[in-house]
């Protein structure tokens, strides 16, 4: 072959090399999908709250990451899903301080009984060095802790009674979180704890398999369970608290300007999470005294006193839900 003719050949193949290079850096890049998954129905704040960051999200990455949304526990209960993020199923979830407490212990504080007693006053307690250093501990479980944010404060649901004492749910089956605060605290109270999912809690209420239900007022609102259980007395004795984490093998995985706008527009959705709720509390109040008998237990704490106790015996001698409780009394009553 000529030198002419080799040079004919090789000008077509630059010229499709150059082509090739031109065309891939002219290309979008891939985009990157995370899957965040939670147990919450798509109406609850924290599925708004994730669904806000979601947004947020695409928009300041232009496209190239996305968020893919899980709510309604399709992934499974917060068990399955904790251990979806340690083997890489899933990327990032909304979780119950609840379930959290079981990776994290010292999370129990925040449900400490009648510590708060409202949202705004949970949230101001996410200010103390107690609650930051629990997030903290978390990153020696293979978690990036990002915030908390907030379902509204417990109350109890009844299908047939109100409680007025310790004896209207006694012997009663009642559903709560799986966890041992919760299970403690009415265990003292010779109540029957029953750990169904949320998603089960309607049919079981309407079957009878449930006498009542440990509840915030937007998971009651959102899941209808006042359709089949009309005494709802107001305790606001236990605050339910929501942690937003990320599995550290994620982040490691992300860019730092991916990393960036994931810590800014999760923080602006927690914040915006909890300012909602404080405002859904009245709403969803206004709703079910429209709808059921609702009824305010003026003396709970001392009514509960036995169950109250019984928490503090089992949990009041760890460190740092010490040091919570002390540091959020003190906040509190600063700010009166």
């Amino acid at each position: 072959m000529t030198t002419t003719a080799r040079q004919t050949v090789r000008r077509p193949l630059a010229l499709t090399l150059l082509s090739a290079s031109l065309l891939a850096a002219s290309a979008p890049a891939l985009a990157k999908e995370l899957r965040l998954g939670m147990i919450t129905p798509p109406q609850h704040i924290w599925s708004q709250s994730a669904e806000q960051f979601a947004e947020a999200v695409a928009e300041r990455s232009d496209g190239e990451l996305t968020i893919a949304l899980f709510p309604a526990g399709q992934l499974g209960d917060e068990s399955a899903m904790f251990s979806q993020m340690e083997t890489g199923l899933l990327d990032m979830g909304i979780m119950t301080a609840a379930l959290t407490s079981q990776r994290e212990p010292s999370m129990v504080g925040w449900f400490t009984p009648f510590l708060f007693s409202s949202v705004e006053e949970a949230a101001k307690a996410t200010e103390t060095e107690a609650a930051r250093q629990m997030l903290a501990n978390l990153e020696s479980k293979g978690l990036h802790a990002f915030g908390y944010t907030f379902a509204g404060m417990r109350h109890i649901l009844m299908r047939d009674t109100r409680v007025e004492g310790v004896d209207d749910v006694a012997r009663k089956n009642m559903r709560i979180i799986p966890f041992a605060a919760m299970n403690t605290w009415w265990r003292a109270m010779d109540a029957r704890p029953t750990p169904i999912s949320l998603p089960d809690v309607y049919q079981a209420l309407q079957n009878r398999m449930l006498d009542g239900v440990d509840i915030d007022l937007d998971a009651l609102v959102g899941s209808g369970f006042y359709e089949v259980a009309e005494h709802l007395t107001l305790t606001s004795h236990m605050a339910f608290p929501a942690v937003s984490v990320m599995s550290q093998a994620t982040r490691a995985s992300l860019s730092d300007e991916q990393r960036q706008i994931i810590d800014e527009a999760m923080e602006e959705a927690l914040a915006w999470g909890i300012e909602a709720q404080i405002e859904a509390e009245q709403r969803n109040l206004a709703t079910l005294q429209e709808a059921i008998d609702v009824f305010i237990l003026e003396d709970a704490e001392s009514v509960f006193a036995p169950a109250n106790q019984a928490f503090a015996e089992r949990f009041g001698d760890h460190p740092l839900i010490q040091a919570f409780q002390q540091q959020s009394a003190e906040l509190l009553d600063a700010a009166r």
